[in-house]
């Protein structure tokens, strides 16, 4: 037996008026889901428990089967694993994203443009973080350079009791001041991110993009912090061998935390340019490779809710569909084994409100061997109306694994 997640970060969405007062999944063209959906276990699943924060990193833990009560100790232990930090019992560690403020003169009066840089480039970002690890860093602090925007920040001998460290893609657009931990813990993490506007506002890099009109990566943004990772080997806790092929260093941190396979794959953003076919066949591959279970992240549809791209959000799930889910399909039914597909989203991205939400997302179970009477189309509404409702995240691993 084969399994394949297909996880559509961010995909759950609520109406929207742009598109007639319909959902990105109601409008996209995504037949191979629909076609799959109609023999399927459909539902809806709570995969971030009352009292969590709607994080991609809690949302696809659940959706892995561990329990974030008890496996998750922060986002950006996980993101040091993928970057190959080695991380002492004493470490604390922080995301470290590159983002855009705008120019008024106090730190706190300045608003969050973009949380993501005009999505640096992973080289431009290199550049950025060695001036910042060679100006602030030291034998306290720590910057290491990751993917995009994405990077780490180590604390020796660190605290995890920092108060509201806000993550910079809740606040885009907003005046940044109140958002602001006052934790006296928090002080010279901030004191680290004022720094960095000033180091940072006429380095080359944006130099060379204020000429070209993009979106500057003038300061840092510290939140997400965490303490070394203890998760239970994948394998030992269900009995199948795992692959995780994503763009993003959470998702490869979680991977390797759980001794699952965690291919590099070229090209794979993390966004609507990714190369679907390219994740795709690195999933391909593994399957072929003798692995169990191979999860395919793709974070598009949450980067477009992010920055409010209505259309982009239904392309990313038409891409998905053509690009991934249907090489997919055509392989696995070649393959001469029995097979089961799980699709969803780890948790809801609304366009209107370009965050999170904790709210439960759709899901459907297809079982090559077991076919059911799912629903005519894959969508927010019918996976409520079906009726199916797993309550407690961790399980829906246990529905895809159940012989």
């Amino acid at each position: 037996m084969k399994y394949l997640v297909v996880l559509c970060d961010g995909m759950a969405d609520v109406p929207n008026i742009a598109l007639s007062g319909k959902t990105p999944m109601e409008c996209a063209n995504k037949p191979h889901m629909d076609f799959l959906a109609k023999k399927s276990e459909v539902g809806m699943c709570r995969t971030v428990a009352n009292g969590l924060k709607p994080g991609s990193d809690v949302a696809n833990l659940s959706v892995l089967g561990y329990d974030p009560t008890v496996s998750y100790t922060g986002r950006s232990p996980l993101e040091a694993a993928s970057i190959g930090i080695d991380l002492k019992d004493t470490d604390v560690t922080l995301r470290c994203n590159i983002v855009t403020l705008s120019d008024e003169e106090n730190y706190e009066d300045k608003r969050m443009v973009d949380y993501c840089a005009g999505d640096i480039s992973t080289a431009e970002a290199k550049k950025i973080i060695q001036t910042v690890e060679e100006k602030l860093g030291n034998d306290i602090y720590k910057f290491y350079s990751g993917v995009s925007y994405r990077h780490c920040l180590v604390v020796d001998n660190g605290t995890t009791e920092l108060g509201n460290m806000t993550p910079p893609h809740d606040i885009s657009g907003k005046v940044i001041g109140e958002y602001l931990s006052d934790s006296e813990n928090a002080k010279p993490l901030i004191e680290l991110m004022k720094k960095s506007y000033n180091i940072l506002k006429d380095h080359p890099v944006n130099l060379e993009r204020r000429a070209q009109g993009k979106n500057e990566a003038n300061s840092i943004w510290l939140w997400g912090e965490g303490t070394k990772p203890q998760m239970e080997n994948f394998r030992e806790k269900n009995g199948v061998t795992g692959c995780i092929v994503s763009a993003v260093d959470l998702l490869k941190g979680i991977a390797i935390c759980a001794g699952m396979k965690a291919p590099n794959v070229k090209g794979a953003t993390g966004y609507l340019d990714t190369d679907f076919e390219g994740k795709t066949n690195a999933g391909i591959q593994a399957f072929k490779e003798g692995y169990d279970l191979v999860y395919l992240h793709f974070e598009a549809p949450d980067e477009c809710g992010h920055r409010g791209e209505i259309e982009n959000k239904v392309k990313a799930i038409e891409a998905i569909d053509a690009r991934a889910l249907r090489p997919m399909i055509e392989y696995l039914d070649g393959c001469g084994e029995d097979y089961k597909i799980l699709i969803m989203p780890d948790h809801p991205t609304p366009l209107d409100i370009k965050t999170h939400t904790s709210n439960p997302v759709p899901y459907m179970i297809y079982d090559s061997k077991n076919t059911k009477e799912g629903v005519d189309s894959f969508t927010e509404e019918n996976a409520r109306l079906a009726g199916n409702f797993v309550e407690h995240g961790p399980e829906i691993m246990e529905k895809l694994l159940k012989k």
